[in-house]
């Protein structure tokens, strides 16, 4: 039976702390503010984040280099037979691909497994969680691989954006759109299911973006996923809106009275905070693997 480690970055909203509970480890996303790098969770927190992003900070995100994560599968190399590395989703970063390039050198042929299942924020914590039951009961990391890349697509993400200005900051909407929605009040709804991210509805109000993911999610459950809510995780993601995600997880709860399971509720990583920023509210749901 191999050891396995399983790696991913902090997209996953996997904390350094989190992953030292879990087993599991972190390559942590950096991001240049005002000119200055710093590190998801190492040299950065939550906090000082918000901080600056809310004081008009010019703060964009970068991909982690290859340095950072070949230094990181040679030490696990050391004691593991092998890696399986779950990055965020090739649609949405180029990190995933520079990693398979990486991985292919000969010191990690056949050691190193990068996945690239289409998956970001509490969609790609859950293959991280999949993939380390997978490897303690004893499956081969081909297998394990295998298995990801056949559920990748089983699960959707819907996002509410509670302001446009960080999405025109960020060149996603233009200051035309930006400015009209500003007036009208506007509260966007994003999809992501797979490695797209795409416009899903407008909402006027915080309720009716909330109604909407609600709607859009159960639509899921038994168009896509079969009909038994049993058979997904359900998860809830927030930027700085803790307050807002406990009342969207009691409304999910009385959407779906049949669950038995723990609905999930974290922060999103700062990677996403920073194109959406605060405020914003997302629910997502993956297939039982």
């Amino acid at each position: 039976m191999a050891t396995i480690a399983i790696v991913t970055d902090s997209n996953s909203g996997i904390t350094q702390k989190q992953a030292e509970e879990l087993g599991v480890y972190v390559v942590p996303m950096p991001f240049d503010i005002d000119g200055e790098t710093f590190f998801e969770d190492i040299s950065l927190t939550q906090e000082e984040f918000y901080i600056r992003l809310q004081g008009d900070a010019n703060i964009s995100t970068a991909q982690p280099t290859p340095e950072s994560y070949m230094e990181l599968w040679r030490e696990l190399l050391k004691d593991h037979e092998a890696v399986i590395y779950i990055p965020m989703s090739s649609g949405l970063s180029g990190s995933c691909q520079t990693a398979m390039v990486f991985a292919s050198e000969d010191e990690f042929e056949g050691k190193v497994f990068v996945v690239d299942n289409q998956r970001i924020s509490v969609t790609q914590r859950q293959s991280v969680l999949d993939a380390k039951k997978m490897a303690e009961i004893g499956m081969e990391p081909e297998k394990i691989v295998e298995v990801l890349m056949k559920n990748k697509f089983e699960s959707s993400i819907y996002i509410m954006v509670d302001t446009l200005k960080y999405l025109k900051k960020g060149g996603r909407v233009t200051p035309a759109a930006a400015a009209l929605g500003t007036i009208l009040k506007l509260k966007p709804v994003l999809q992501i299911q797979g490695e797209k991210l795409d416009a899903f509805a407008k909402a006027r109000t915080l309720n009716q973006a909330k109604t909407l993911m609600i709607h859009a999610i159960k639509n899921d459950i038994e168009n896509r996923f079969g009909g038994d809510v049993n058979n997904m995780h359900l998860q809830i993601a927030h930027t700085e809106n803790r307050e807002e995600a406990e009342l969207l997880k009691n409304e999910l709860m009385v959407a779906f009275p049949d669950y038995r399971n723990e609905i999930y509720v974290d922060r999103l990583s700062l990677s996403i905070a920073c194109h959406i920023g605060p405020g914003a509210l997302a629910v997502a749901c993956t297939r039982r693997v």
